[in-house]
């Protein structure tokens, strides 16, 4: 379909000039900052919660931050093909002022049991708008001008993942439910930009309701899943209780994929993952996410369990690797794409430099604090390699879509985020359930196993499926001559099939 089916807005084809376009990715991609801020903010603020409401276990504090990023990802694919069909610009403004409402009642929970159901309103929030930014963004950015758009917009979001606990360790010192309310002034902020610079678009052929049932199948598999990782170390890894609660997930995903083969608008579209390029970003994405997840939480626990750090001071700890995010992802990444053929390369050395600076910091930790020999130099490495990564996954999964596809598409690249991040602490939450006192290093030296584990993971599936078959052919250029354009994945057709040469 072409880009005239997509524009509401304007004439076909039509895009906002370089000025708007700068300001309509700038809200976009603070509403993407908010969204993943807030997935891991919570960190922090964990001893905090559990202080004021004693008896609460890891455990049982980590469905905060499970139950924010499991019903996230089940909103997100009937989320996007809602915003194809009424009106992107709609369901973002919408997912915008359901986030700033849980915001609002996440404050004020009188205990854990409502502040986990003012979280999942948090996720109806952002399962809206995610999806709708990205493909407002494909939709307002020429193809020619989306890698660096891309790049600022997954970099804002992974930088505010790993802002989280800098953000989050400095409004704990107030109060944690600061850690909530601070949403509050930008959500409405995001909201008044939103309907005064964003441009609406939608699909004019987009027909039939989101797939709800299974949505809600997705999120009793990947809720379930979660639920068997964290409970396994009281339950027992051979017990019946764990092999249960494993094979309903299972039984759910078998319900899901089957309800996705026949309903009109699916919840996960089978067409679009016959795509070689399309499900190896969806792949990669998940396992990355998983070792971006457990990579956060790891750190944050590290620093404030074994080392003792303040919440500020962990959070400040943390501060160097984030930093570094923005430059690689908005600079650094596509140009490489370009020089090496393609962002799949680039998300292969990203991955690749994430698992060496996981493997420098297990080398090198320790229970005395020895923050700059020790633990800066992976921080920095891990930053850099998020920045390389993230955009990288997301350039060559997008780069498949036809406009018509948009919000579908940018919905499920979101949803392997998300339950690539539930699999991810799940994980390290099993881990470090039972953290020795005599020796509590060994546990996250095992932890940081897991989390190279991913990272390598993801990178082999890059490699696999994300890479040109043959390597570019590099010509030797003049100094400040612009290197080759990096090969676009052809776009997926009305079919789901990629067109023939």
């Amino acid at each position: 379909m072409s880009s005239s089916h997509s524009m509401t807005a304007a004439s076909p084809g039509a895009r906002p000039g370089a000025r708007p376009v700068t300001a309509i990715v700038g809200v976009l991609s603070l509403a993407v900052f908010m969204s993943s801020l807030d997935l891991f903010i919570v960190n922090l603020a964990f001893p905090y919660i559990g202080r004021q409401y004693p008896g609460t276990s890891l455990s049982s504090l980590s469905w905060v931050l499970n139950a924010y990023t499991i019903v996230f990802a089940a909103v997100l694919v009937p989320a996007g093909r809602w915003a194809d069909r009424i009106g992107r610009r709609r369901v973002f403004v919408a997912g915008l002022a359901a986030f700033t409402l849980g915001s609002l009642l996440c404050g004020l929970a009188p205990g854990v049991a409502a502040l986990i159901a003012a979280r999942v309103i948090q996720a109806i929030g952002a399962g809206l708008m995610v999806p709708a930014s990205l493909s407002l963004l494909l939709a307002a950015v020429s193809a020619r001008a989306r890698p660096q758009a891309l790049g600022t917009w997954s970099a804002l979001g992974a930088l505010g993942a790993a802002l989280g606990p800098v953000i989050g360790g400095s409004l704990v010192q107030i109060s944690w439910r600061w850690v909530f309310w601070i949403n509050i002034p930008v959500g409405i902020a995001a909201i008044l930009l939103a309907v005064r610079i964003v441009p609406e678009s939608k699909d004019e052929r987009a027909r039939g309701r989101p797939d709800l049932i299974g949505a809600g199948l997705l999120a009793g598999a990947v809720g379930l899943l979660a639920l068997a990782l964290v409970k396994a170390p009281d339950w027992g890894w051979g017990s019946a209780a764990f092999i249960g609660v494993l094979l309903a997930s299972l039984a759910c995903g078998a319900a899901m994929v089957a309800r996705s083969r026949r309903h009109h608008s699916p919840v996960i579209e089978l067409e679009l993952l016959r795509s070689r390029t399309f499900s190896g970003a969806f792949a990669a994405s998940i396992l990355y996410y998983a070792g971006f997840g457990a990579f956060v939480l790891n750190s944050v626990e590290f620093l404030t369990g074994v080392w003792h750090y303040s919440a500020v001071v962990a959070g400040l700890a943390i501060a160097p690797g984030p930093l570094m995010v923005l430059p690689f992802a908005r600079f650094v990444a596509p140009r490489a794409a370009a020089w090496l053929g393609g962002p799949g390369r680039v998300a292969v050395i990203g991955c690749a430099v994430n698992a060496g600076g996981q493997l420098l910091w297990y080398t090198q930790m320790q229970a005395q604090p020895a923050y700059l020999t020790h633990l800066l130099p992976a921080q920095l490495l891990g930053g850099a390699g998020v920045g390389l990564t993230i955009p990288s996954l997301l350039a060559v999964g997008s780069a498949s879509l036809t406009p018509a596809r948009f919000g579908t598409g940018s919905g499920i690249l979101n949803t392997a985020r998300q339950v690539g991040t539930v699999l991810g602490v799940a994980g390290l939450v099993a881990i470090l359930a039972h953290v020795s006192q005599t020796d509590p290093v060994a546990s996250y030296r095992n932890g940081l196993l897991l989390i190279i584990g991913f990272f390598v993971a993801a990178g082999a599936t890059a490699a696999a499926l994300l890479t040109p078959r043959s390597a570019p052919a590099l010509s030797i250029r003049a100094v400040g001559q612009t290197p080759p354009a990096a090969p676009v994945p052809p776009a997926i057709t009305e079919a789901g099939r990629t067109p023939s040469p």
